[in-house]
């Protein structure tokens, strides 16, 4: 038998495994690293988050990502070159880690990596009648397992995508596992790049469960502080956005898109919510004279709008659901205080309540479902519309 097949098996057979869940989303800031010790599968699952942070990427990094990173034209070598590039900047980083917390790479089972999305492309974004859902994620598993010296559970997305999902959101089957409580309604609530929300019915009830991306989270405002105030990322504090007035010209534009009609669940990305989405309807609503503030406030109100839509749609405004947050949105100030006005029925926290550093959730989620895809049953999985009942991920070998 292959060592590598032995091992793995060996790694399956344990009651608990070390396992580095790996993390870099939309909004390219960084690498969320998220060290968990995972005891048990399915139902059964314990997460213990032993160390976390989050390594920002340099300007220069950053830089090369946009290159690519959700346009329709590229330069194919570029492209390429990218795929082992990501994967050994984030070995790079996963091993100063562990070199930092006194760790060795065979202290560590698994590493879990959800590689840095390029461009998603489900069948409602695009006009190709002859093609389906499609994602790209960067960052190639076997290029990570060689640096780091850990088995490698990456590319998650495309086992989603062939079984009849979109390729996201995935925090299903996470979120199921970990936070399910009977006696409470939940919303787990991540505010990244692009909103989504699970909901797990306090019934426990798997046909009740929902999970959906509702539209931009962080990128629209991100990618206007970012075009203004070259070297700034984002908008820290609100600071911009407190300053302006909403237009409801505007406002009332940026609703319109059918993205918005369309039943959930669905996903979506900067593909659409972009600055050139932006462009559009500010010249189609005739507010092309709004301030830098003005339009920032109203940006800020449509992320709010959108995720409260959404919600509410779903609990249909069923009193006492609590809503725990997670994702960078949650440092916004004025989109969360404009969230619990518009939700004022529904209580606020963050996962970190619920044992899990809310900056870390993604991250963790990640870990949980590569412990899944080694010592889980996928027939579990089919949890809700939308959630085939499928192991995720491609393992990867050092050697």
């Amino acid at each position: 038998m292959n060592p590598n097949i032995q091992k793995l098996f060996s790694i399956a057979s344990k009651p608990s495994r070390l396992i580095i869940g790996l993390m870099s989303g939309t909004s390219l800031d960084g690498l969320d690293i998220a060290l968990c010790k995972i005891t048990g599968s399915g139902s059964d699952t314990k997460v213990e988050l032993l160390h976390f942070e989050t390594v920002d990427y340099t300007a220069a990094f950053k830089s090369e990502i946009k290159e690519v990173f959700a346009k329709k034209n590229i330069e194919l070598e570029k492209l390429c070159l990218l795929n082992p590039r990501i994967a050994l900047q984030h070995a790079n980083m996963i091993n100063d880690f562990l070199q930092k917390h006194d760790l060795h790479a065979n202290d560590i089972d698994l590493l879990a990596s959800h590689g840095q999305t390029i461009y998603h492309a489900p069948q409602r974004l695009h006009p190709n009648d002859n093609s389906g859902n499609a994602t790209l994620q960067l960052g190639d598993g076997d290029h990570l397992a060689v640096a780091t010296g850990i088995i490698t559970v990456s590319d998650f997305r495309q086992k989603h995508i062939a079984a009849g999902g979109e390729g996201a959101p995935l925090a299903i089957y996470g979120d199921r596992i970990l936070f399910s409580k009977a006696g409470e309604d939940r919303i787990l609530l991540n505010i990244g790049g692009i909103a989504n929300f699970t909901f797990l019915a306090g019934d426990q009830k798997d046909e009740k469960i929902l999970c959906t991306d509702v539209g931009p989270g962080n990128t629209m405002m991100d990618a206007w502080m970012q075009k203004h105030f070259p070297g700034k990322y984002f908008d820290e504090d609100a600071v911009l956005a407190k300053n302006g007035i909403v237009s409801e010209a505007l406002l009332s534009a940026l609703k319109e898109d059918d993205f918005f009609k369309q039943p959930f669940p669905k996903t979506t990305g900067p593909e659409l919510f972009n600055l050139g989405y932006l462009a559009a309807v500010l010249e189609k609503s005739s507010t092309l004279s709004l301030s830098i503030e003005d339009v920032m406030a109203t940006l800020n109100k449509f992320s709010t709008d959108t995720i409260t839509d959404a919600i509410n749609a779903c609990i249909k405004n069923k009193p006492g659901v609590k809503v725990f947050v997670s994702g960078g949105g949650m440092h916004n100030p004025l989109l969360m205080l404009q969230l619990t006005e518009r939700l004022n029925d529904c209580s606020f926290h963050t996962t970190a309540e619920l044992g899990i550093d809310p900056d870390a959730k993604e991250a963790v989620i990640f870990a949980v479902l590569a412990n899944e895809c080694v010592c889980g049953d996928p027939s579990l999985g089919a949890v809700a519309e939308g959630a085939p009942a499928v192991s995720m991920g491609k393992i990867s070998f050092p050697t």
